[in-house]
């Protein structure tokens, strides 16, 4: 029996403030309408999965509102997101950090990707987690997923760990992670089909809560 996964990138998180790993405003009523959008496509998940950050379980928690009814998730830390602000200060430790690094929108995601391509590469000393570790926890999340025997799942997780895994089962270099992560929108849905003889990339980046009149306000990367 081959599984749908429905792999969702959490609502807009808190950019520049001291707790990213809180839901905005926007985030709640984006996370509500994708609940109501994927109901309107008849999406009835078997089971719910979610990473062990805030930003997950709120943006589960907003879609449930929208679905119903809502059910418990299960958490698997290895959905979470990689630690982006550890990361650029490993790189920086001895000085030189651009301004607005951590601030700066246009300055974040530029350092950001350099230093991803980096890390990579294994060219930062003491990183918060090796890239290896970090990949190696992405599919041992996906496999627990795939374990689990339901037919549909839907999962919470965030712009890394997706980038990462349709670049893995893409058959991408690593490099390819990033790319696909800037791509990633918020409350955007890749689905994946899972089956005994492989996983296939169904759909990527789709955002069927976002319409033309709403697209201007619904929008949004981070």
């Amino acid at each position: 029996m081959s599984q749908m996964m429905h792999l969702v990138r959490h609502a807009q998180a808190s950019f520049g403030a001291a707790d990213y790993d809180n839901l905005s405003d926007l985030g709640h009523r984006q996370s509500i309408a994708l609940g109501v959008a994927l109901k309107r496509q008849g999406v009835r998940p078997d089971k719910v999965f979610i990473g062990a950050m805030k930003r997950h379980r709120q943006t589960w928690e907003g879609m449930a509102a929208g679905m119903g009814p809502d059910a418990e998730p299960e958490i698997l830390p290895g959905l979470n997101e990689f630690d982006f602000t550890g990361l650029l200060n490993a790189r920086f430790a001895d000085g030189g950090a651009p301004k607005g690094m951590h601030d700066d929108r246009r300055a974040h995601f530029r350092t950001l990707r350099d230093t991803m391509l980096m890390w990579q590469r294994d060219e930062i000393d003491t990183p918060p987690e090796q890239f290896a570790d970090f990949s190696a926890r992405v599919r041992d999340a996906r496999d627990q997923i795939a374990a689990s025997g339901v037919s549909t799942a839907l999962a919470v997780s965030s712009g890394g760990a997706i980038g990462r895994t349709v670049a893995e089962i893409t058959g991408g270099p690593a490099d390819q992670m990033i790319a696909l992560q800037l791509q990633v929108k918020n409350c955007a849905v890749a689905r994946l089909v899972i089956s005994r003889n492989g996983t296939w990339l169904n759909g990527f980046n789709e955002t069927p809560h976002i319409t033309a009149e709403n697209e201007q306000e619904m929008l949004t990367y981070s």
